[in-house]
């Protein structure tokens, strides 16, 4: 599927963050999750020098436990308990209404786990005409694979698959913008490697390989 223009460019009046179920009790099952954590306080962080809103969903946290400590999410319009898997509820319905009077133009979507509520989520985002960036590497599954297959499915139904930098420099655009320092200062560490496995990378190296 080839994304719209609009999909290329993010507005930041027209931008909601979406954190999907970081939560305390997924960090012995994912083995990713330091690296989660790390681009993610990054993206929120950067989310608040932006002003963008940011709404979070916590998977039945009576068993599963509240957003992971490390994140700071203090700023967000909600954090919304949940049992279905998708964060497309009722009460992230009403709040995405209020904030913007009804829907995003572009949800930036990342979290846990992928090929679970992520998914899920951008499905129904998509359904509701809202364009999906998906921060490839500020979600994670149990198993790589999981998370990798779930990303080029999402990529094939229209998401634009990125990356946290690339979210925070595409809200910035500009070396002049009034935020450039704060944001220089964040981003001067390297973000954390998620491993990524590109098929598209893959099948060329191989198809070269072959032709040598």
């Amino acid at each position: 599927m080839v994304p719209k223009i609009g999909l290329y460019r993010l507005n930041p009046e027209r931008t909601l963050f979406l954190m999907c179920d970081i939560q305390e009790k997924f960090k012995p099952a994912i083995p990713l999750i330091g690296a989660v954590i790390e681009n993610t306080k990054k993206l929120v962080e950067a989310g608040k020098i932006f002003n963008i809103p940011l709404v979070v969903t916590e998977q039945y946290p009576e068993k599963l436990g509240k957003t992971a400590c490390e994140l700071d999410v203090g700023h967000a319009c909600s954090v919304i308990p949940k049992t279905k898997f998708s964060m497309i509820v009722p009460p992230v319905e009403e709040k995405m209404k209020s904030i913007f009077g009804g829907v995003p133009q572009t949800a930036v979507l990342f979290g846990l786990e992928t090929h679970v509520c992520i998914e899920q989520t951008a499905f129904d985002l998509l359904k509701k005409k809202i364009d999906v960036w998906l921060v490839a590497d500020c979600c994670a599954s149990r198993l790589n694979q999981d998370r990798d297959l779930a990303l080029e499915r999402m990529r094939d139904i229209g998401c634009i698959i990125t990356s946290a930098e690339s979210v925070i420099f595409n809200l910035l655009n500009d070396k002049n913008h009034k935020s450039f320092k704060d944001i220089a200062g964040l981003v001067k560490k390297v973000s954390a490697d998620l491993q990524i496995w590109l098929p598209t990378t893959a099948k060329a190296t191989a198809t070269a390989a072959n032709k040598k």
